[in-house]
């Protein structure tokens, strides 16, 4: 399943996890995505929603 927001796009960020002795590694950000049915031009359908799409009311639950 790709980790993309089919409302806003939203997708994987990069960036660094940094231990206290300033250790750097590389690691990914998810956005938090659920697949759910939603109302799309009056039909139901299935996409994949982040929870900040969800909370601002961008889309409408089935």
């Amino acid at each position: 399943m790709a980790k993309r927001c089919d409302i806003c796009g939203k997708g994987p960020m990069f960036g660094h996890t940094v231990s206290h002795a300033h250790n750097v590694s590389r690691r990914v950000f998810y956005p938090n995505v659920h697949r759910m049915r939603i109302v799309q031009d009056g039909s139901v359908v299935r996409k994949k929603v982040c929870t900040k799409c969800l909370k601002a009311g961008k889309v409408e639950k089935a």
